[in-house]
């Protein structure tokens, strides 16, 4: 169990805000002294921005935090026969800082399938089109050769795939996040609950199989995300579970191999949620990042 005392999910609910992107009804989150440097969180698939509840009150208490359920997840709109798109969730966070008149540079946590839309966000900074302070990226597919997705999402992807996300269920979820947990990290009952519920709204499992032609997608814009990576002057870091069967010490390793002075952080034990397995080893490691930043 966390030292952290994290937000109870009705509370975290009660607590979003809406606005309007591209016709779609958004819940986004914000906390912190609106005069602190902006912090923006970016959740995996397929869960929300409620990932990052361990960690909310200890950031806010020193950035402006921003986070919000991208399209398809969580309490936002989840259209059907949507073409969902990591670009357009790129767009989606810039358009959210907009509403917010938040126009200098942003810090990004990210992670997942964040990590990909961070990914693009960075690109967007090397070409001026966004303005990126720094970035740390979770577990995630950051190289789609060291992706090892789990059974539900190859079938996703498959021609049954419309098929595969109706028929996802609670217990399918619990299967899957058995796996992909660490082995003394498992998520609690209560917990699957609420990761249940914030999928199943909207009738979120109807929509899975298009949002998971982010995989393909990852593929497309490989050279992309890479060279960007790869660029420097944009402070990285990598905080990552180790034992995580998707994106683990396997991605790390890749990592350090392409990423020159790679700033990489293992968490033994820890598998593809760090947030919510060991919430209080990535805000340690978060902070002290962000200490080297400001003292360098």
């Amino acid at each position: 169990m966390s030292a952290l005392p994290g937000i109870a999910l009705a509370a975290w609910r009660a607590q979003g805000l809406g606005f309007n992107f591209q016709g779609h009804a958004m819940r986004y989150w914000v906390a912190g002294d609106e005069h602190a440097e902006p912090l923006l969180l970016i959740h995996g698939f397929p869960t929300a921005s409620w990932d990052w509840h361990y960690l909310w009150a200890p950031l806010a208490a020193r950035y402006r935090l921003i986070a919000c359920d991208m399209l398809g997840f969580g309490d936002s709109a989840k259209p059907r026969g949507h073409a969902y798109s990591l670009l357009q969730q790129a767009d989606l966070q810039q358009a959210l800082l907009e509403h917010l008149h938040i126009t200098g540079p942003v810090h990004v946590l990210a992670h997942d399938y964040g990590d990909s839309v961070a990914q693009e966000l960075l690109a967007r900074h090397h070409e001026q089109r966004f303005k990126l302070a720094s970035c740390v990226f979770l577990n995630g597919g950051l190289f789609p050769e060291t992706h090892r997705p789990v059974l539900v999402q190859k079938l996703l992807l498959s021609p049954i795939g419309p098929l595969v996300g109706r028929l996802f269920s609670r217990q399918k979820l619990a299967a899957s996040f058995a796996r992909i947990f660490g082995p003394q990290t498992q998520p609690s009952e209560s917990e699957l609950d609420d990761f249940w519920s914030l999928i199943a709204e909207n009738h979120g499992p109807a929509v899975m199989h298009r949002l998971i032609r982010y995989m393909p997608e990852r593929r497309v814009h490989r050279e992309r995300w890479v060279s960007a990576m790869q660029k420097g002057g944009v402070a990285l870091r990598v905080i990552d579970g180790a034992a995580d069967p998707i994106s683990g010490a396997h991605m790390v390793a890749r990592y350090r191999a392409l990423i020159a002075d790679a700033d990489t952080v293992l968490l033994a034990g820890i598998g593809h949620y760090p947030q919510i397995e060991a919430p209080e080893q990535v805000l340690q490691h978060y902070l002290a990042f962000r200490q080297a930043l400001a003292v360098g």
